[in-house]
């Protein structure tokens, strides 16, 4: 499985800033820290998010809701999700008013991690 590292995360986020504008800042490096770390956890020799999946919606809702950045939490949620799901070889088929609608979900808590997992599995072509 590929991960992608803290340092091509920040990257990432440095170019979509440059392109769409805000703050690169970091907010809170812990949070961005447990974002990154949290779907890779293990407890008891047994994966918390076993599946490839479970790991990138927990990746997305974990930047997204813990809002690491100044600017663009919800932008580099989104794309830290698929750029992991593309590295691995997984593909998703959305209409893009239907992700909107879907990282808005989360960002205002309407959409929990579980809803967003449902959402990648109908999605995975």
């Amino acid at each position: 499985m590929k991960v992608l590292s803290k340092a091509q995360v920040l990257k990432l986020h440095e170019i979509l800033i440059a392109e769409t504008g805000g703050s690169s800042e970091i907010r809170d490096e812990g949070l961005l820290d447990s974002a990154l770390n949290a779907a890779f956890q293990s407890f008891g020799g047994m994966e918390l998010y076993p599946s490839l999946l479970e790991k990138s919606a927990r990746l997305g809702y974990g930047l997204i809701k813990n809002h690491p950045f100044v600017d663009g939490n919800k932008r580099i949620g989104t794309h830290v999700m698929l750029v992991f799901m593309v590295l691995n070889c997984v593909e998703l088929k959305y209409e893009d008013h239907e992700l909107i609608d879907l990282i808005l979900g989360i960002a205002s808590g309407r959409c929990d991690e579980k809803y967003l997992l449902s959402w990648l599995q109908q999605h995975v072509i």
